[in-house]
């Protein structure tokens, strides 16, 4: 097993990405609007949930938590991400979803927009709210540098009423990039990189070692004009030597899509029958030149936190957008579920006919707020094994079921066998090959 002195850093090479293709295994079936959105008030896109530190959801007097990044639904959603707040949404049933609130008091946190992140409810009840610090505060215009920052202290309580998260929040700075390991603003600037990210911490502790990771997206410092180069995305990692939740080592990249992708967007690992699989959704438009890929979940699997990780399926691919609604789900997230993983997502751009997003932007008003969902998906159920996964089952919107609840009665559930709906070759419903 690979240990933080020893490991080399894993390749998404292009040779890989060459060879990626939709699959009847890795194509996520049709969304269409849900009958009631989670919210009314808010745009809803990438969302999180309370977990503990082995990884579980959560659960608090019977509720669990989930956050998502959120605006006003009165905003163009193409506009959504510079008024971007996290808001937290409670559940007894994993369906039905309440607002709660905003995890953190107006003009509190770093930054003058919070993006992605995770949360922790640690063994003693005190929440970590981790996030990306985008921007300044109070700046008079926006900016996009991105820190990767957590709120400490936060505690959880429940009444008649419903559930409450509050602090008092000790905020902070976890680390910024060195420009050795991972490249700066600055440095991206100086080349012309395309996209600048260094965002999206995420808790780990390793089941193996009892260790605890903070997984983030980021790019590698590059020392060639080749544009090509500029398609640096990579996968952070740092390591709290104490367990202490605010107290972090940026370790090197533990994967790299040099001359790839420049975006590896919300990494997370999910552990299952002793082997990593790491996944991490991204764009077509972040792929390099020559190279075409989807809006997708991508994914690789090591027997170690720090690998060597090889792609899924060959190429990386694990869940793809249909190919006549490219763009209808974003943001994917795995978790584990019994003897399968379930993956979560937003509901995104819709009735494109053809449409690139760019087209989006120059549709009237009205057609861009009626195309664009804005609430959680249906949730996935992915079978894995091995370096294979496959898509056979679809939960409700947003549903997200405890380890110990059954998914769904069986008439909520497209299963998708290879030859289309039905079951599998061998009338199986279960989660593993």
């Amino acid at each position: 097993m690979s240990r933080p002195d020893e490991y080399r850093r894993s390749k998404w090479t292009r040779d890989h990405a060459s060879r990626l293709r939709r699959t009847p295994d890795t194509v996520a079936p049709i969304i269409y609007p849900p009958e009631r959105a989670v919210s009314e008030e808010f745009h809803l896109w990438d969302t999180w949930f309370l977990r503990s530190r082995d990884g579980s959801l959560a659960e608090v007097d019977g509720y669990r938590v989930a956050f998502s990044l959120s605006a006003s639904s009165s905003l163009l959603p193409g506009k959504r991400h510079d008024e971007a707040r996290i808001r937290y949404f409670y559940s007894t049933d994993g369906r039905e979803w309440t607002y709660g609130g905003p995890i953190f008091p107006e003009g509190e946190a770093f930054g003058s927009r919070q993006w992605a992140g995770s949360a922790l409810l640690d063994d003693d009840g005190t929440v970590y709210a981790y996030y990306t610090a985008a921007g300044h505060r109070d700046e008079p215009e926006l900016t996009y540098e991105q820190r990767i920052c957590v709120g400490a202290g936060g505690t959880v309580s429940t009444d008649e009423r419903g559930l409450s998260i509050d602090g008092p929040w000790e905020q902070s700075v976890l680390f910024e990039p060195d420009g050795v390991r991972y490249q700066t603003q600055e440095q991206s600037n100086r080349q012309n990189g395309p996209i600048y990210t260094f965002r999206d911490p995420w808790f780990f502790e390793d089941p193996a070692t009892g260790e605890s990771y903070l997984l983030f997206e980021a790019n590698t410092p590059i020392d060639d004009p080749d544009p090509e180069r500029t398609y640096n995305g990579c996968i952070g990692i740092a390591r709290s030597e104490t367990g202490d939740p605010t107290d972090w080592q940026p370790l090197d990249p533990i994967l790299d899509a040099e001359r790839v992708n420049q975006e590896l967007e919300r990494p997370h690992i999910v552990v299952r029958n002793g082997r990593y699989y790491l996944f991490t959704p991204s764009h077509l438009h972040t792929f390099a030149p020559g190279l075409s890929g989807f809006d997708a979940l991508y994914g690789f699997v090591a027997d170690s936190v720090f690998g060597p990780y090889e792609p899924l399926n060959e190429t990386g691919l694990v869940v793809a957008n249909p190919e006549n609604a490219p763009f209808q789900a974003y943001s994917w997230l795995a978790f584990p579920h019994g003897d399968e993983i379930l993956v979560t997502s937003f509901f995104n751009y819709f009735d494109l006919n053809g449409l690139s997003l760019d087209d989006v932007a120059l549709l009237p008003e009205a057609e861009q707020f009626r195309r664009f969902g804005g609430t959680y998906a249906p949730t996935l159920r992915l079978q894995v094994g091995g370096d294979r996964t496959r898509i056979w089952g679809e939960l409700d919107y947003g549903q997200i079921p405890l380890e110990e609840e059954s998914p769904t009665p069986p008439d909520h559930i497209r299963y998708r066998g290879s030859g289309g709906d039905g079951e599998d070759e061998d009338g199986n419903h279960n989660g593993s090959y």
